[in-house]
C-alpha cells in the first residue's frame, strides 16, 4: 500500500513529540517535512537521522511555514498535522482552510496517540494561555510534594532551539548545566527558578527517553507545560491555570480549551490584580465548560527587591517575551508593580530597539511601554542588551523569571520582580495531591 505522505507544522516542540510517539516507526506514513514558525532561526535545519529512526536515514528537512502550500504540492502531501500551541481557534481554521484548498487532509492529534505512559505518578500543570502562571504553580506544587516526602522530577515542555542531537534528553540540576547546553533566555526562565529551589528539571526532544531518565530519580513526575499545550504524559492529576486578565481566552485558543475540558483542577490565578467582575466571568465559564472540575482561587503577589527605588523614576520594564508576543499580553508583573509604586514614566523602548528586537515590535503592534525579553540565541541576547542600554531609563525593572544581569551587561541600575502562587482561603491543593 502507498504510504500517506505527511507534513507536520510546528515550532520545535509538539511537532517533534508527535513524530516520535506516532510516526517515527510507523510504516503507514512518510513524514516528508516539518514546517517551523513562532521561533526565529529554527527552519532550514534537519531533524536528525539519529533521532528520526531507521525509516529516515537522511533525517527530515525543516522548512519555514510560509512555504507550506508549495511543499504540499511539491511532495504530493496527503495529510498535514498541526502541532503547535497558543493559537486562536480562528487562526487554526484559517490554516486548515489553506491546507484543504491544496487538497490535503488537516489533522489535530489528541492524547490517545501522543501521550506517553509513566511508571511513576504524574501531576501535570498546564494553562489556557501562555503567561497564565504555570511556572509559579509548578513551583508551588513541587514544594507541596517535596514537603510530603516525595522525590519529585520536573519535566519541562520542549524548547530545543540548538543542536537537536545534543539536546535529546537533558538534565538540569545547576547553573553549570544551563551553560553546558547553551540555554536561551526562554529556557533559563523556565529552568533557573526550579534549580534555585533545589529541584531537578528534565527537557529535550525525545520524551520517552526523558521519562526513563526521570523515573530513576523520582516517584512523582511533575509536568511543567509550555504555552497552553497538552501534557505529553498520561496524568494522575491534571491542573490547568486560568488567567482572568484575558477573559474569554479560556475558550478561544488552541489547545487551551482542551486543557480546561480535561482538567481535574482549575486554578483561577492573579485574583489580587484582576477585576473582580472578570474573575467571576471566568469562574462561570469554567463551571460551564467543565462542571466536574475543582476550582481553586489563587493570588500571584508581586514583590520587588527595593520597593522605594521605583517612585519618581523613569523606568524601563522588561517582561517575559512569549507572554507578550504570541500570548498577546500588553503588560505583566513589572508594569503592574511600576505603576503601583509610583514610577513617573514607563519608557517606550521602540525608539531604542535594534535588530530582531526592532522586528519584534513591528510584528507585535500591541506592545509599547515595555520590552519583551526575547533571547532565542546569542545574537538576539546581544540585541536585547543593546536595546536596554540605549534607553534613557533611570532604573530597569526586570519582570522576567530570571536575573538578566547574569547573562548580559546592563549599564544602569536594575531591580528584580518576583511572584509566587498563593492559595486563597483553605489550602486545598496539598490535600488533593496527598490523595493520589
Amino acid at each position: 500500500m502507498k504510504k500517506e505522505r505527511v507534513i507536520i507544522m510546528g515550532a520545535a516542540g509538539r511537532d517533534f513529540h508527535n513524530f516520535n510517539t506516532y510516526f517515527r516507526n510507523n510504516d503507514d506514513f512518510e513524514v516528508v517535512a516539518f514546517t517551523a514558525t513562532q521561533i526565529p532561526d529554527i527552519e532550514g535545519r534537519v531533524y536528525p537521522a539519529s533521532i528520526a529512526g531507521d525509516l529516515y536515514p537522511e533525517g527530515i528537512p525543516i522548512y519555514p511555514e510560509e512555504e507550506l502550500e508549495q511543499l504540499i504540492k511539491k511532495f504530493d502531501v496527503d495529510q498535514v498535522v498541526f502541532a503547535y500551541s497558543d493559537i486562536s481557534h480562528e487562526y487554526v481554521m484559517h490554516k486548515a482552510s489553506q491546507v484543504l484548498a491544496c487538497g490535503a487532509d488537516f489533522r489535530l492529534m489528541g492524547p490517545k496517540n501522543t501521550m506517553v505512559k509513566s511508571q511513576a505518578k504524574v501531576v501535570a500543570v498546564t494553562a489556557v494561555r501562555t503567561g497564565s502562571g504555570k511556572s509559579q504553580t509548578t513551583r508551588y506544587v513541587a514544594k507541596l510534594l517535596t514537603q510530603m516526602g516525595k522525590k519529585v522530577a520536573i519535566i519541562r515542555h520542549p524548547m530545543p532551539y540548538g543542536n537537536l542531537e545534543q539536546q535529546l534528553a537533558m538534565r538540569f540540576a545547576s547553573y553549570e548545566d544551563l551553560e553546558k547546553f547553551n540555554c536561551t533566555i526562554e529556557e533559563r526562565e523556565e529552568f533557573e527558578p526550579h534549580i534555585d529551589n533545589g529541584m531537578v528539571v528534565f527537557a529535550g526532544v525525545d520524551y520517552q527517553a526523558i521519562i526513563e531518565m526521570a523515573e530513576k530519580e523520582a516517584d512523582v513526575i511533575l509536568w511543567d507545560g509550555g504555552n497552553n499545550d497538552l501534557p505529553f504524559y498520561n496524568t494522575d492529576l491534571h491542573i490547568v491555570v486560568v488567567d482572568p486578565h484575558r477573559v474569554g481566552h479560556e475558550t478561544s485558543f488552541h489547545p487551551g480549551e482542551t486543557n480546561l475540558r480535561m482538567a481535574d483542577i482549575a486554578i483561577i490565578n492573579k485574583i489580587d490584580s484582576a477585576d473582580p467582575a472578570a474573575v467571576e466571568n471566568v469562574i462561570n465559564t469554567v463551571k460551564e465548560i467543565n462542571p466536574e472540575v475543582k476550582i481553586i482561587k489563587a493570588n500571584s503577589p508581586i514583590k520587588v527587591d527595593d520597593p522605594e527605588a521605583i517612585a519618581g523614576k523613569r523606568v524601563l520594564v522588561i517582561e517575559d517575551g512569549p507572554t507578550l508576543t504570541h500570548g498577546h499580553m500588553a503588560y505583566g508583573a513589572g508594569v503592574i508593580i511600576a505603576e503601583k509604586l509610583g514610577a513617573v514614566e514607563l519608557i517606550d523602548p521602540r525608539p531604542f530597539a535594534v535588530g530582531s528586537i526592532k522586528d519584534t515590535f513591528a510584528k507585535w503592534g500591541h506592545l509599547s511601554k515595555l520590552l519583551p525579553a526575547m533571547g532565542y540565541g546569542k545574537s538576539q541576547i546581544e540585541e536585547l542588551e543593546k536595546t536596554i542600554n540605549n534607553s534613557p531609563a533611570e532604573l530597569v525593572i526586570i519582570g522576567t523569571p530570571i536575573d538578566l544581569s547574569r547573562i548580559m551587561r546592563i549599564n544602569k541600575p536594575s531591580i528584580r520582580v518576583r511572584y509566587d502562587l498563593e492559595e486563597i482561603g483553605n489550602k486545598q491543593l496539598g490535600e488533593i495531591l496527598a490523595k493520589i
